[in-house]
């Protein structure tokens, strides 16, 4: 049976992105939250953690994520996420920005095989069960086939692994060949993430890697919200626009709720047409003039325009290619 994950977007799919794609999407059977950084002591402010409370996660089933080289620091945050109800975190090795990756984090940490091996011996004992999302190395593909013995020797939820180097970023194709070999050779659960855009992407991974059951999908999701359903079977609606328009009032609804001032809210609602203006015809003009807006009541106006007078969903979105 197919498994579908919201991927981590950091700044874009937090708890009110999640719960509303949920609400007005089917299709994901799980969301991975954005990474927590660690901290000193063991103690931590409650406002870091307002977006993993479970009351702010009632509609879509969520991991939580950590970024961190600490293994001390991290067993404390995860025992602190366990007792918030989680019986799963995620330990993020393939975060591939320069900034985290620099500083040892995330995808820097792949060359280390010897501080990996440690870090999961120090955080064995605590209470909640472990997944890690990963990249196939930070320099080499060659990093993940010293590391695969490593991960198989304790038991993960699952192995997440996007096939690009972390110096890639996003760019440049996926190494396909490259994960086929972790697949045979990991003895954890693995699931596959990276350029899964559109349903013909779905199908040509499907095909090529059919005991895979488990995918996460980020920006193509972001970009066209009725894809988690189509892969599990769900027919388009008869109406798309009016779905996509419900789903945008209730997220700009809900974020000026949260958020302080206008340009805050503008900001957010920036960020999730980036990507939502890829499912629609004739939307360049609209995502520069909302890129040049700045004040709420103008974009309101544009937005209300578009979807009276010119919105044409595009079944297929090609994504964006900057990320």
């Amino acid at each position: 049976m197919t498994f579908l994950s919201l991927a981590p977007l950091r700044g874009l799919t937090d708890a009110i992105y999640r719960n509303t794609f949920a609400r007005h999407f089917p299709g994901f059977d799980l969301a991975m939250a954005p990474f927590l950084t660690t901290f000193e002591g063991s103690k931590v402010k409650s406002a870091r953690l307002a977006d993993l409370l479970p009351e702010n996660n009632k509609d879509l089933p969520l991991v939580p994520q950590i970024l961190s080289k600490d293994a001390h620091q991290f067993k404390i945050l995860a025992t602190m996420l366990f007792d918030l109800g989680y019986e799963t975190v995620n330990w993020n090795l393939g975060c591939p920005y320069p900034m985290v990756a620099n500083k040892g984090r995330g995808s820097g940490l792949l060359p280390e095989p010897d501080k990996i091996t440690s870090f999961l011996e120090t955080i064995a004992d605590m209470p909640c069960r472990l997944s890690i999302k990963t990249r196939l190395g930070r320099q080499s593909s060659a990093e993940i086939r010293e590391l695969l013995p490593i991960f198989n020797a304790f038991p993960l939820q699952e192995l997440i692994i996007h096939p690009r180097l972390g110096i890639q970023l996003y760019k440049g194709k996926v190494d396909l060949e490259a994960f086929a070999f972790c697949l045979a050779h990991s003895t954890n659960p693995v699931a596959y993430n990276g350029d899964l855009c559109t349903f013909a992407d779905f199908q040509r991974l499907s095909r090529r890697f059919p005991e895979v059951q488990r995918w996460m999908i980020g920006r193509g999701a972001l970009c066209d919200p009725f894809l988690p359903g189509q892969i599990k079977g769900v027919p388009l609606p008869s109406h798309p626009l009016v779905q996509l328009k419900a789903f945008h009032d209730e997220l700009f609804t809900l974020y000026g709720q949260r958020l302080d001032g206008g340009s805050h809210h503008l900001g957010r609602m920036k960020g999730v047409w980036f990507y939502l203006a890829a499912s629609l015809k004739n939307s360049k003009k609209l995502l520069k003039n909302i890129q040049k807006t700045k004040k709420i009541e103008t974009y309101c106006a544009l937005i209300d325009h578009f979807f009276a007078k010119e919105a044409q969903w595009q079944q297929q979105p090609p994504p964006p290619n900057n990320e």
